[in-house]
């Protein structure tokens, strides 16, 4: 979907050029998170040491890609120019859309948005990568008291790390995150600079240097290239390996036996088999790469469009799922991939697909008009069908430890928990987290009520849904050993979102004042009211008896 949106923008509003660069730029979001399982890190992880060399020799190739990219945008404009001057125009009085074009244009600035000098580009590279240790820098002025080791950098056994892919206006970052369970805390530990919008992320423990365990995650973006980091090393300026190559100016739709040729929107590590990665693209392929070699293997060539989600099987090592704009999902035998395969046509384009851990042999595929399948790999009809969402479901996860607890998150804003329990789904909780449209949801791999969710404004979210009095009355008697279900009263927390923002908003559009007994008894019934939200209606009252 994401790959999609800016195209289909483009489409139905006939933004090109310049006007499409900077639409993008505008950009905030989460597209993808991955959690990385406890005990896996290093406490200490190391931090990169470069020597001048090294540095010469990064500023040099970020000045050529930079180079290109400019050359590349060049051409663009002047093939685009050129189409333009060739159709005919009619004489006289402009028309609408080209007094619009030509007021975006004014407006934003967009002729000169991009012509900043060059040097002045690449001048902070040098500046922020010299100095491998703050002490030799000399504007930090409390030398010596710089200390690597404090309790925020040091990552415990019982700390689970997430990483979250994110766009924020032109700048494009991987964010680690450290989450503990048993005191709620999350904060960001360290980032990572990529270079395209990031589409997919994949933890994976292999080493794809030494062939040994390690913690590492592989980005998939709008480049048909695969960066790998390792998490274990902060202030990396580049990844430790990169699959695949650039497309080059003219491209075909035909994948090379060097990797993909369009953008790699999925990714998924086989844990059976470790040096194995499949990736789908949007060059109708999926790809099996051999980590050890770095290069593809198998190209699997089924799909008629753009193949959008890819999973392996949890327990199966040579069995994968796949789910393309083509409206349909599939499941191969990865020793024959594109012979011994199964295919299911569906009614709309797959999202995500989503082995079931409980029930290995099944499966759930969500679309773009918002409807869930769930399939048995063994039979050729659906076991139910769920319409769950208004839009496209972008997220689909279930809970490790929790049998038949399912989340969804969408484009329509809502995040929803079901209980598909013998294939009877029903729904149990549903709520709008004011995070705009949402991207992704992913379980904690320990913790079975703890999501992780990406969505619009560039928030990552950690949410532990026991806070939900329903969720925790639904699920208790299937609760694992040791997880407790205990919570402050029948609170429905959805509705207490709603109350808040209808509250402000009627306060605003009808210039309506709330009296102190009113205020004193809205306070009693939402405990939980942020600061945030306080400190707001505080302002608008004193605005409003001004």
């Amino acid at each position: 979907m994401l790959y999609c949106v800016v195209f289909r923008f483009s489409e139905e509003t006939h933004v090109q050029g310049k006007q499409l660069q900077y639409f993008c730029r505008k950009m905030n979001i989460v597209p993808c998170v991955s959690w990385v399982k406890r005990g896996v890190s290093k406490a200490k992880p190391d931090r990169v040491q470069l020597d001048k060399d090294d540095l010469k020799r990064l500023i040099e190739e970020a000045k050529e890609n930079l180079d290109e990219h400019l050359e590349e945008e060049e051409d663009d404009e002047q093939e685009a120019d050129g189409a333009t001057a060739s159709k005919t125009k009619p004489v006289g009085k402009r028309n609408h859309d080209e007094e619009m074009e030509e007021d975006v244009v004014a407006k934003y600035n967009l002729d000169d948005y991009d012509e900043e000098d060059e040097s002045e580009a690449l001048a902070g590279i040098g500046n922020l990568a010299y100095f491998a240790s703050p002490d030799d820098d000399p504007y930090f002025t409390t030398k010596g008291e710089y200390d690597s080791d404090d309790e925020d950098f040091e990552i415990k056994a019982t700390d689970n790390l997430i990483v979250a892919g994110k766009a924020e206006k032109d700048v494009c970052s991987l964010e680690i995150y450290v989450y503990n369970e048993d005191n709620a805390n999350l904060y960001i530990h360290h980032d990572i600079m990529i270079s395209s919008f990031p589409l997919a992320v994949e933890w994976m423990n292999f080493d794809v240097g030494e062939d040994k365990p390690g913690s590492f995650v592989a980005v998939g973006s709008m480049e048909p290239i695969i960066e790998i980091w390792d998490l274990d090393v902060v202030d990396s300026l580049e990844p430790v390996t990169v699959l695949g190559q650039k497309a080059k100016k003219k491209k075909s739709k035909k994948a090379s036996g060097h990797g993909h040729t369009d953008a790699v929107l999925d990714l998924s590590w086989n844990s059976a088999v470790r040096n194995v990665l499949a990736s789908a693209s949007a060059d109708f392929t999926v790809a099996l790469w051999d980590l050890t070699e770095g290069k593809v293997v198998t190209s699997i060539t089924q799909h008629k469009e753009k193949a959008q989600c890819v999973k392996w099987h949890p327990f199966e090592q040579q069995t994968l799922l796949s789910g393309s704009f083509d409206n349909t999902a599939k499941v191969y035998d990865c020793r024959n991939p594109n012979s011994t395969y199964k295919s299911w046509d569906l009614n709309g384009e797959i999202e995500r697909v989503l082995w079931d851990t409980h029930k290995p042999f099944n499966f759930y595929a969500s679309t773009d008009k918002g409807v869930i399948y769930y399939i048995d790999s063994r039979m050729d009809k659906q076991l139910f069908t769920l319409s769950a969402h208004d839009e496209a479901v972008t997220g689909i996860s279930q809970s490790y430890k929790v049998p038949g607890l399912l989340v969804t998150t969408s484009s329509d804003k809502m995040f929803k928990v079901w209980d598909v329990q013998d294939n009877k789904p029903s729904l149990v909780l549903e709520r709008n987290l004011k995070m705009g449209q949402l991207y992704c949801s992913e379980c904690c791999p320990e913790a079975p009520f703890v999501f992780a969710i990406g969505g619009d404004g560039g928030e990552m979210r950690v949410w532990d849904i026991r806070e939900s009095a329903a969720v925790r009355k639904h699920f208790l008697d299937r609760a694992p050993v040791g997880v407790t279900m205990e919570g402050d009263g029948d609170i429905k927390e959805e509705e207490q979102f709603v109350d808040e923002d209808a509250q402000d908003v009627d306060m605003v559009m009808g210039g309506l004042s709330i009296d102190n007994s009113q205020q004193q008894n809205s306070e009693k019934k939402k405990k939980k009211k942020k600061k945030k939200k306080k400190k707001k209606t505080e302002d608008i009252l004193t605005l409003l008896d001004s």
